[in-house]
């Protein structure tokens, strides 16, 4: 039996667990439903109503998502 390792374990994992919205696969693909629901709910919170926009990409959802979190993160 082998001592194998177990990646779920490393409190930081390396590699490419976070990949710029614009070198996604996927990210010309339309915003998910949680994506809207999250980032309307976000621009709420913010005071930020043009944030929130039908048809967003998922690369572009993800992007503004993340800029309101920042804002969010900066009040606090």
């Amino acid at each position: 039996m082998t001592d194998a390792h177990n990646p779920k374990m490393d409190p930081h994992p390396t590699g490419n667990t976070e990949k710029d919205p614009s070198d996604w696969v996927s990210g010309d693909d339309a915003m998910t439903g949680a994506q809207a629901s999250y980032l309307k709910t976000l621009s709420e919170e913010t005071d930020s109503p043009d944030a929130f926009e039908e048809g967003l990409t998922k690369a572009e959802a993800s992007r503004r998502i993340d800029e309101l979190k920042d804002r969010q993160n900066s009040k606090a």
